[in-house]
């Protein structure tokens, strides 16, 4: 008789070969943003412009990922996984293009937008393709492989945008697209298993109105947080306002219609989805929003210039690298509730030495700290990715992927938004050691919170669902 957690574990390689190709491919989404982050006071001056102008090539791109993100799973069962995979990717290598040849502030916020729009539909539906391929076998050792970018994102974007600005020109933060998105399309062209004939699915046109708007609101008034003002701005309050009672019209209406829905929400009855989710809201914060603060507590206090500060940096990438293989082997054997907590509580310890840190702490020990934040990351958000798709069938995957998806990117940009407001009213009342050690200890409390909602995770783990042939299993 074979071992039935070897068989709720071993990974098909045609599985594997579906894994690589989009990880190739949503290399150049996850790593884009980053790089570009660094870049704005660049583009200001080569543009000629100014920063709050050229902050929309931040904005818009975010704004069009929010717009795309929610059909996602509608235009897949149009489409199917494979067509739609290489006209989104196609199109983010079209505006990664055109983006390296704008010629004015306009046409490069512009391109940004295509960009954006290929990438809300790629970012998705990476999870999609790889969980429905996996059939329910081994998806703690895939998300391990299939997550990694979106956790060393963040933290190696950086680093490459001040090596790029440094010593070529800012034209070339786009053009390292490209050969991502090139090998990804012929990648995809020969190993992604083909898809149906295309069908006609109804399109939840008033969903669309609710949720699509309801987000971009919700991540527009979140951006402008950082200018002066943040919270009191009408720029703030109105887009924010507008969207949070836009996002509860599309609850009620998603709620009402069930799976007809743009995005099945009813699908958060599932224990292990809306605790996933609501995890990955708070990795969002404790992991973006922490990303904010570091890197402006080695240039304002230390001196550290972006590259420098860049590569400091560097020890959590590799806390995470070093524990991302671990923490996939143990998903698919060991409790998710003793896994997450964990690495919440090494999150929160790895940030304590820079809540107490001046101009002068020792960099071995913020390294050291960095280096454990790292390995929390990666034993925390693996298991959360795995877990919000564990008893669903296979065609709930698409809106799942969309649900936890929204959530880490509202999380983001919800923690970036607090973290800076906290960091630029201290500033003003306390001065700037003072404003990052109280900053710092907000984003400490965020990542108690998310130690304390681990807790209610699932307890045990047992066979996980088949989304390849949809069979439900039950998590306690």
């Amino acid at each position: 008789m074979s071992d039935p957690q070897a068989d709720t574990t071993e990974v098909d390689p045609a599985v594997w070969r579906t894994v690589w190709t989009v990880l190739v491919g949503g290399m150049a989404v996850l790593f884009d943003t980053t790089i570009v982050a660094v870049a704005l006071h660049t583009l200001a001056g080569e543009l000629h412009t100014s920063v709050a102008t050229i902050q929309w090539v931040t904005t818009g791109y975010l704004l069009a990922l929010g717009m795309t993100i929610p059909i996602t799973g509608w235009a897949q069962r149009v489409l199917g996984a494979k067509r739609l995979w290489m006209v989104a990717l196609t199109l983010f290598l079209a505006g990664s293009v055109l983006s390296s040849l704008a010629w004015s502030a306009g046409s490069l916020i512009a391109f940004r937008v295509v960009q954006g729009v290929g990438g809300g539909v790629l970012v998705p539906l990476m999870s999609t393709m790889v969980m429905q391929a996996a059939g329910g076998r081994g998806l703690g050792r895939i998300m391990s492989v299939i997550g990694l970018p979106a956790v060393l994102g963040p933290i190696l974007g950086p680093v490459a945008g001040g090596l790029i600005l440094q010593h070529l020109h800012w034209s070339w933060m786009f053009w390292v697209n490209v050969p991502f998105c090139v090998a990804g399309l012929i990648l995809a062209v020969i190993f992604l298993p083909p898809d149906g004939p295309v069908r006609r699915v109804p399109f939840d046109i008033a969903g669309f109105l609710l949720m699509a708007p309801g987000l971009v609101g919700v991540l527009w008034g979140l951006s402008n947080t950082g200018k002066p003002g943040a919270f009191t701005r009408a720029d703030v309050l109105v887009p924010l306002l507008a969207g949070v009672a836009l996002l509860a019209g599309f609850a009620a209406w998603a709620l009402a219609r069930g799976s007809r829905a743009l995005v099945d929400l009813l699908l958060l009855r599932h224990r292990s989805l809306a605790s996933a989710s609501l995890l990955l809201f708070l990795s969002g914060i404790t992991l973006y929003g922490a990303m904010l603060l570091m890197p402006l507590y080695f240039q304002e206090l230390r001196g550290a210039t972006a590259l420098q500060a860049g590569l400091l940096l560097i020890p959590q990438g590799v806390g995470t690298f070093a524990s991302r293989s671990l923490s996939g082997r143990l998903v698919d054997t060991v409790s998710p509730r003793l896994l997450t907590t964990s690495g919440f509580l090494i999150v929160l310890i790895g940030t304590l030495p820079f809540a107490f840190a001046g101009a002068h702490t020792g960099e071995w020990l913020l390294m050291s700290g960095l280096l454990v934040r790292g390995v929390g990351l990666g034993l925390a958000t693996i298991p959360l990715m795995a877990l919000g798709f564990r008893g669903l069938e296979r065609h709930e995957v698409p809106d799942a992927s969309i649900v936890t998806r929204i959530a880490q990117q509202v999380g983001g940009s919800f923690g970036t938004a607090v973290l800076a407001v906290i960091l630029t009213g201290a500033t003003t009342a306390a001065g700037p050691a003072a404003a990052f050690h109280r900053s710092f200890w907000w984003a400490i409390g965020f990542t108690a919170a998310g130690v304390l909602v681990a807790l209610v995770l699932p307890g045990r783990v047992e066979t996980p669902a088949n989304t390849a042939s949809g069979t439900p299993v039950p998590v306690r």
